[in-house]
């Protein structure tokens, strides 16, 4: 009988992290494609729409059961669930009552890869606002109100999202 080796923690975590490169790189891809054939503002919005649908399935099965009000309990699952015991993105809570929840992060491996791959900062701050979507789709669609400021040129850290009770 055949067995297979153990990866290690570190083999693990590289692959995670690999992982997220790649999903970065394909969708500046996909972007990059559809800039080219329908044009930078149709392109964005045809991308974030996509990442938006994937967000609203996330949220429905992870937190919708918090709706419309517990952000207490919206923040534990959150946070429980960012990859690598949150060391991937570093999340620091500003503001933590019951009725706000504002999670700066200090680390993204998507914007991380784009800048790796030569973008523009100009376009790896579109690609940031493009990604983000999802985390419209993911609290929107669990019943909470969203918004997220994402990562300008020149700016610190990486997304600060602001999670406030449905209604």
């Amino acid at each position: 009988m055949l067995r297979e080796p153990i990866m290690s923690d570190h083999a693990l975590r590289q692959e995670l992290y690999e992982s997220f490169k790649n999903r970065a790189i394909l969708y500046y891809l996909i972007y990059d494609e559809l800039r080219r054939e329908l044009g930078e503002d149709r392109a964005e919005a045809i991308l974030a729409r996509a990442i938006y649908r994937r967000g609203e399935q996330k949220g429905r099965e992870k937190y919708a059961r918090f709706a419309p009000r517990d952000l207490a309990g919206l923040k534990e699952a959150f946070l429980a669930g960012l990859p690598d015991e949150g060391r991937m993105f570093q999340p620091e809570l500003l503001a933590d009552r019951a009725d706000a929840l504002d999670i700066q992060f200090h680390a993204c491996p998507l914007r991380e890869a784009w800048q790796e791959a030569g973008l523009s900062e100009a376009d790896v701050a579109r690609m940031c606002r493009i990604a983000a979507r999802i985390d419209n789709g993911t609290f929107e669609a669990a019943g909470f109100r969203f918004w997220a400021d994402t990562w300008q040129p020149g700016g610190d850290g990486c997304c600060r999202l602001h999670i406030r009770p449905g209604g």
